[in-house]
């Protein structure tokens, strides 16, 4: 089992875009120290608190700036684009970091609709989100001598494909086409047990991957303190509620109490979301994180840490390495 690193490039509240993108490229580089296998960049759009909107952009920055570390986005939201264009954006960075790139792909929009439409310009009411993965998985196979349009760079790169998901259509998808499939038990982990088993009940072997590959997504605050992980999680718990209120911001600074800042119908929304989390101090990250692998049993793990303050966050990401590593998991060296 490997281990990775999701980042959402948090603008952090007195923060900047330009501060989360340094502190991006921080986390990678101290991620690959710590043995973490990849290094992903989710796209959203019109939100104040999160600066990867740009995805291929930040990926190919932060590809730049490390040596080993996969690097990818978990995900593009593909209804947003064109596949053509996502081929040739990833096609050409996988011509200038080689085969350190990854392609996660999700349905969702990332956004709310009125942004969505200002995405897209002419919306389509039909669902043509496994044509256009199909698209896209052509776009990277070697040369064709038949086929009129190709994405240059990107054609012969075969970069590798996920799907991205929160439900079981993903699931389904990902099984059909024999791609490996990646829940986002980090914020939605209602469907996560049912997802896994149809993917792996379903899943259709493929010259590229012969058996199923599951990532699971799940937060994680450690720190000294089972009081200061807490503490760091607050952040993450204030832009969930705030985000599901429509008032979304910026990273919100870390409080003592909850209770002092957000509703506690609010709270408990929020704190619905962190089912699979694990939070506190080594020793009790450790236990929880050992309670997940074995109900969940992941072929690879990818770690969220929304925290306000960078360098809880390194220590966070630290922690969190060490433990995966003494529950089995394998270091990227």
């Amino acid at each position: 089992m490997k281990y990775s690193l999701l980042d959402l490039a948090p603008i952090p509240e007195g923060g900047s875009a330009r501060t989360a993108i340094a502190n991006s490229v921080s986390l990678a580089q101290f991620a690959e120290s710590q043995g973490y296998h990849r290094h992903w960049l989710a796209e959203h759009h019109n939100m104040p608190g999160i600066a990867s909107s740009a995805t291929a952009v930040l990926i190919g920055h932060i590809a730049a700036a490390t040596s080993r570390i996969r690097v990818g986005s978990g995900g593009v939201m593909l209804p947003n684009h064109a596949p053509l264009i996502i081929a040739e954006q990833f096609g050409t960075l996988a011509t200038m970091y080689g085969d350190r790139i990854d392609l996660g792909l999700g349905r969702a929009p990332g956004t709310d609709m009125e942004t969505a439409r200002a995405l897209r310009r002419n919306m389509s009411p039909q669902d043509t989100f496994p044509q256009d993965v199909m698209e896209l998985m052509a776009y990277f196979a070697p040369h064709d001598s038949s086929r009129r349009i190709n994405a240059i760079p990107g054609v012969g790169t075969e970069v590798p494909l996920w799907i991205l998901g929160s439900s079981l259509y993903g699931a389904q998808l990902a099984a059909h086409l024999g791609l490996p499939y990646a829940f986002a038990s980090h914020f939605a982990p209602e469907m996560l047990e049912e997802a896994g088993e149809v993917y792996r009940r379903t899943f259709r072997p493929t010259a590229e991957l012969e058996a199923p590959h599951f990532m699971v997504a799940m937060n994680v605050f450690a720190a000294d303190t089972d009081a200061e992980a807490r503490f760091a999680q607050s952040s993450a718990v204030r832009a969930f509620a705030e985000l599901r209120a429509g008032t979304p911001g910026p990273l919100p600074r870390p409080v003592e109490r909850l209770e002092d800042h957000l509703d506690p119908g609010w709270i408990s929304v929020a704190q619905s979301r962190f089912t699979v989390s694990a939070i506190g101090s080594e020793a009790t990250v450790k236990t929880q994180m050992a309670a997940l692998l074995e109900r969940y049993k992941p072929d690879e793990v990818i770690v969220n840490a929304q925290i306000w303050d960078h360098a809880a966050r390194l220590k966070s990401v630290e922690i969190g390495a060490r433990v995966l590593r003494a529950l089995g998991a394998e270091p990227s060296v």
